[in-house]
C-alpha cells in the first residue's frame, strides 16, 4: 500500500471503504451508522449501534492474519490481567479473529473488529496526577509482559537494531521532503551511534518484552481521570524504556519527570536508565520522522518540527543531556 501522493491516499481510502462494507457481512452487528476514522497503517471506521455501544473497525493492508490475531490475543491476556480499560477483539461469526478480503481489483487485506474505548485527550494540557498515572500505566503494562505464556503461533515484530535499519533505508528515499542534505547527515550519523550502542545492549526479563510500541500521547484517552491506552497495532517485542520513550517525547521536559517518577512507584528503573532512555527517545523521533516523510499529509508539520529535532540529536550526538532540559534553539 503506497501513500506518497494523495492519488494514493484516495485510492486506498476508496479500496478500505470497500472492504469494510463486506467486512461488516461476516459480524453478528446491527450498526447504525459508520463513519470513516482514519488513514494510517491501517484504515479505521467507527460503527455506532442502539444498544452495543460503538466499535472499531479496522481494514489491514500490510499485517499478515497471524500477527493480527496475535495482537488481538495480547489483547485478551491484557484484559485478563490488569484492571485497565483496554480494547478488545470481537469475534466473526465462525468465531474468527480476522476476516480475509479480495477485492475484484485484487486489493487483499484482512478485517479486524473492536470494542471502542471511551476517553479523551485533555483539553487544557496533562495535570501531574495525568503524567503520573501515564507511567503507572506503562509500568503496569510491562510487569504483565514479564508473566505471561503465549500460545505457539504467537507473532509479533521486534523493534529493535534491524527495524530500525528498515526505517533509516526508507527515511534516505525520502529525507529531501522536509530535510537538507547536511540535516540528513546530522539523522545519519546519530542513525550510527544508536545502532552501535543498540547492538550491545543484553536482552533479559527485567527490561525487555512485549511492548505496546506506539504509546505517544495521541494513543492514551483519559475516562474519569483514568489513562486508558488504544492502538495496540504496533504491539511487539523491545525493551521497556523504548515504550517509555514514545510516551514521553510528546510533553515537556519537566513534565517527563512525572511520568518516570508514576512508573518507578510501580516498576523500579536500573541504575543506569537515563542515557539508555535518551538513546531511545532519539532512536524514536527519528522512527517517527522515517515512518511519515513519505506522506505528503505530513510534510508541513515535519518541517516546522526540525529546529527542535536537531536540537536533541545535536545534544544527543555531544554527550549533553537533552531529556529533562530545556534546549536552545
Amino acid at each position: 500500500m503506497s501513500m506518497e501522493s494523495d492519488k494514493d491516499i484516495k485510492k486506498v481510502l476508496s479500496q478500505s471503504k470497500q472492504a469494510a462494507l463486506i467486512a461488516l457481512q461476516n459480524y453478528d452487528l446491527d450498526w447504525e451508522q459508520i463513519r470513516f476514522n482514519q488513514l494510517s497503517d491501517t484504515c479505521t471506521f467507527v460503527l455506532e449501534t442502539s444498544n452495543k455501544g460503538s466499535f472499531l473497525l479496522r481494514i489491514h493492508s500490510k499485517v499478515n492474519r497471524e500477527e493480527i490475531n496475535s495482537e488481538l490475543e495480547w489483547l485478551d491476556i491484557l484484559n485478563e490481567k490488569i484492571e485497565i480499560t483496554i480494547p478488545k477483539g470481537v469475534l466473526d461469526r465462525t468465531e474468527s479473529k480476522t476476516v480475509s478480503i479480495e477485492l475484484d481489483n485484487d486489493f487483499l487485506c484482512c478485517a479486524s473488529l473492536m470494542r471502542w474505548v471511551e476517553g479523551e485527550h485533555p483539553s487544557s494540557g496533562l495535570s501531574d496526577d495525568q503524567l503520573r498515572r501515564e507511567g503507572i500505566l506503562l509500568a503496569k503494562l510491562h510487569e504483565v509482559s514479564n508473566n505471561v505464556e503465549l500460545t505457539s503461533n504467537f507473532v509479533r515484530p521486534v523493534w529493535g537494531e534491524q527495524s530500525f535499519r528498515l526505517a533509516m533505508t526508507r527515511l534516505s528515499r525520502h529525507y529531501n521532503r522536509f530535510l537538507t542534505d547536511a540535516e540528513f547527515k546530522l539523522y545519519q550519523t546519530a542513525a550510527e551511534k544508536i545502532l552501535s550502542w543498540i547492538n550491545k545492549l543484553e536482552k533479559n526479563e527485567d527490561d525487555y518484552g512485549l511492548i505496546h510500541g506506539d504509546l505517544h500521547q495521541g494513543n492514551i484517552v483519559f475516562h474519569n481521570g483514568e489513562p486508558r491506552p488504544i492502538d495496540f497495532g504496533r504491539c511487539g517485542y523491545g525493551y521497556f524504556l523504548y515504550d517509555i520513550a514514545h510516551t514521553i517525547l510528546g510533553v515537556y521536559p519537566v513534565q517527563r519527570k512525572v511520568i518516570i517518577k508514576g512508573y518507578e512507584s510501580i516498576k523500579e528503573l536500573k541504575e543506569d536508565w537515563l542515557p539508555a532512555l535518551e538513546g531511545f527517545t532519539v532512536m524514536v523521533m527519528i522512527e517517527n520522522y522515517c515512518h511519515h516523510a513519505p506522506d505528503p499529509r505530513e510534510t508541513a508539520g515535519l518541517k516546522e518540527e526540525q529546529p527542535y529535532a536537531q536540537a536533541i540529536i545535536r545534544n544527543y550526538l555531544s554527550g549533553k543531556p537533552f531529556l529533562f532540559d530545556s534546549l536552545i534553539l
